[in-house]
């Protein structure tokens, strides 16, 4: 089991101290949330908490989660960086590409890209991008940023995307490893598909067996179950030994520590209590596992 400390969702003075002492203190990595904007009037719901409300986001500061990787790389030397999970379906692929491209520059190869479709039809209408169509419009995403790491020139006629051959330079010495969030049967056959992981953005043990079991049957049927491929969720199971056994038992390559449950509106908290409830963690489960 690797362990990935959440950072995000609070205020910027607290990012790099954090990253430093995550890495410290023996976590494997930092995920970081992604979001563009807070609409005034909405319609569509939140697949992920109970009520599919989002108010709880409503005064939540959010850094661009890109930018945020780059400060938090500078600032040190192993840990690996992921984000849970960066709505690319409302982004051009292109200017993404090369922005991961250069992250990984930067970091000598420390980021895992964790990418989805914004669930919210409001995200799509303020950056200019229809929302029908976008299961489509993500795939084809997926292979421009695929192409445009080749080093090579690259170009793409499909249905919605069409883009003359281009080639970027510099590009990753190793493929960015694109790891796909989403819990719908759609999310969970691209992930099989397409993905080098997938990304559970929070179930109980039950659902999380369930969706684990599907999606390795995505794999048998996509002849891809022999590939590495990295499965993330949530901490909530992981605050016992036993718990961490068992989402061992279901998979799991990866979960991810927080502190604080922003569905329930829970407030911040300050950088010195975060300091601490990171390194209790660390000392009670990271530190005995790596010996």
């Amino acid at each position: 089991m690797r362990f990935s400390y959440q950072v995000g969702m609070s205020v910027a003075e607290h990012y790099l101290p954090l990253a430093r002492a995550a890495e410290e203190a023996g976590y494997d990595g930092i995920t970081i949330p992604d979001s563009i904007c807070y609409p005034q009037e909405c319609s569509s719901k939140y697949p992920y908490n109970k009520d599919g409300s989002r108010e709880f986001l409503e005064s939540v500061p959010f850094l661009e989660s890109l930018i945020a990787v780059a400060a938090m790389t500078s600032v040190t030397e192993t840990i690996r960086f992921a984000t849970f999970v960066y709505k690319m379906a409302v982004r051009q692929a292109p200017v993404v590409a090369k922005q991961v491209q250069s992250i990984q520059q930067l970091s000598d190869n420390r980021f895992d890209f964790g990418i989805g479709i914004s669930p919210w039809e409001e995200e799509f209408e303020a950056c200019g991008v229809p929302w029908e169509k976008r299961g489509k419009r993500f795939d084809e995403q997926i292979a421009i940023f695929r192409g445009l790491e080749s080093g090579e020139f690259f170009g793409f006629e499909g249905e919605l995307h069409q883009m003359p051959a281009n080639k970027m330079c510099p590009v990753p010495t190793e493929s960015t490893p694109l790891l796909i969030g989403g819990h719908s049967d759609a999310a969970l056959k691209r992930a099989a598909r397409l993905g080098d992981g997938w990304m559970c953005a929070g179930a109980d043990m039950e659902q999380l067996g369930a969706y684990i079991a599907k999606l390795n049957g995505f794999r048998d049927e996509f002849g891809t179950r022999d590939r590495p491929f990295k499965i993330y969720t949530t901490g909530q199971n992981a605050f016992t030994n036993e718990g961490i056994e068992e989402l061992e038992a279901l998979g799991v390559t990866d979960v991810i520590i927080a502190f604080r449950n922003v569905y329930e509106m829970e407030p911040d908290h300050s950088l010195e209590k975060k300091l601490e409830m990171m390194n209790w963690y660390a000392g009670e489960f990271i530190s005995p596992r790596k010996g």
